[in-house]
């Protein structure tokens, strides 16, 4: 047979196996809080921790991003924080999801609440809230949430306005509070008892003021020796004179010194008549007596008095010597400042430890003279600041709050806040012509 086939050319095409593509793990991350340090709360915190790690890293399409947690911080302020390095993690892209356990706990005040949702919707972050099932992200999440977190922002009012009820009907009793926070005392088993150590270190700087030794003297004898203070720094003449003018020392309360206005800011004020005072006698053992404490207050109203009827030569402006600064507790200096040749001077009041270690050491912040002496004038009712109407002030406090707390010789206080002025407000016609003028110059030779 003849074979009438013919031979043909077979073209085999490889052909690649098609996979589906693998979906990217959603990265999510946890946040816990608990409002105070109690060992109750850290239980609860460790247990929420515990839960969130091992819900998260089982969930088959989820990766573990970490949980974070606050203690002791409440929900009402954005200041926490670990809540604070959630937000930076989920700016720079690590974060896809978050769980938090509700919206209370996430934050109580309705404005930092939707403020927060809303720039983690721009970035895609969402946030599962548990307990009300609502996910930021859903078509009706932000409607839930600014109704749910309204109802979380009055509870946070509710339980704040009883616990301001219980705390007045405490001091209305004549029961003082933490007294086991102020030096010189210790709290065993719910009951104030006196630090033998901390107690005759408090003897100690009775003794040495009346002996004649002031504040300063006695605050660098205390640095020198190394004596510790509870939480830590160092002892300074701000330090050493609170304590010679706290009355706790001798067993009794004056109570309601401090208020706090607003549940939301936390912000405490002193009380200037706005609330009731009471002064309880021995609420608690006392340190020292009766006699020694007025004997102090006797000889530091005489220096007082000395210091305002007759300042040494060396003291050239009112406000030398009073103004300290609230974080280190040392004193502010006038300092002369200039930003270049032809512009001109302007007076600014400096913390003096800034001025010798920098930022590192302290971080209070300059403020103009210009403004110190307008707030004082406002506390005190004057059209201009003379060494005669300084006189009842003991002291001048500055806040990197840009708060200053004006301290009276009877021992009240009155706060005003001070506002930083931009570099364009503080520039004149004649510096603004002459920067450009050197923008022009700059520009021309290059």
């Amino acid at each position: 047979m003849e074979n009438t086939g013919q031979n043909r050319t077979m073209t085999i095409h490889r052909v690649k196996p098609v996979h589906a593509a693998v979906p990217r793990r959603e990265r999510v991350a946890a946040y816990c809080r608990v409002s105070t340090g109690k060992e109750a709360m850290l239980h609860s915190l460790a247990e929420q921790v515990s839960y969130y790690s091992a819900y998260i890293q089982k969930h088959p399409g989820w990766t573990f991003a970490g949980v974070y947690a606050d203690e002791a911080y409440t929900g009402t302020k954005d200041a926490r924080p670990q809540f604070q390095c959630l937000l930076e993690a989920c700016r720079a892209g690590k974060v896809d999801r978050i769980l938090t356990k509700s919206i209370s706990r996430f934050a109580r005040n309705t404005l930092i609440l939707l403020k927060t949702v809303r720039e983690l919707k721009e970035l895609g972050v969402a946030v599962y809230f548990e307990e009300q099932h609502i996910d930021s992200l859903s078509g009706d999440g932000e409607l839930m949430l600014t109704i749910l977190a309204s109802f979380a922002q009055e509870e946070s009012k509710s339980v704040s306005d009883n616990c301001k009820w219980r705390i007045r009907k405490d001091f209305s009793e004549g029961k003082p509070m933490n007294l086991m926070l102020m030096y010189g005392y210790r709290s065993e088993n719910g009951k104030i008892e006196i630090d033998p150590e901390e107690a005759a270190i408090v003897k100690r700087v009775f003794s040495e003021y009346l002996r004649g030794d002031g504040s300063p003297t006695i605050a660098k004898r205390l640095r020198e020796e190394g004596v510790p203070r509870r939480y830590g720094g160092e002892w300074t003449a701000t330090a050493v004179r609170e304590m010679l003018l706290n009355e706790k020392y001798t067993g009794d309360a004056l109570l309601q010194k401090t208020y706090i206005a607003d549940h939301l800011s936390k912000e405490k004020h002193y009380n200037r008549g706005e609330l009731p005072q009471y002064y309880a006698e021995q609420t608690h053992p006392a340190i020292i007596s009766h006699e020694v404490f007025e004997r102090a207050q006797t000889i530091a109203s005489a220096r007082l008095a000395q210091l305002n009827v007759s300042k040494p030569t060396s003291a050239r402006y009112p406000l030398s010597g009073k103004v300290i600064c609230g974080l280190c507790g040392a004193h502010y200096n006038r300092r002369t400042r200039s930003s270049g040749k032809g512009t001109p001077k302007r007076i600014v009041w400096q913390c003096l430890t800034y001025a010798q270690k920098g930022k590192a050491a302290c971080a209070s912040k300059q403020i103009p003279e210009e403004t110190l002496l307008t707030l004082a004038c406002e506390v005190l009712g004057v059209r201009e600041i003379t060494e005669e109407n300084i006189g009842c002030l003991s002291e001048i406090r500055i806040h990197a709050s840009n708060s200053v707390a004006f301290i009276f010789a009877d021992g009240h206080a009155e706060e005003k806040v001070w506002q930083d002025r931009s570099r364009a407000e503080s520039w004149t016609d004649e510096m603004r012509k002459r920067a450009s003028e050197q923008m022009k110059r700059r520009h021309s030779h290059e």
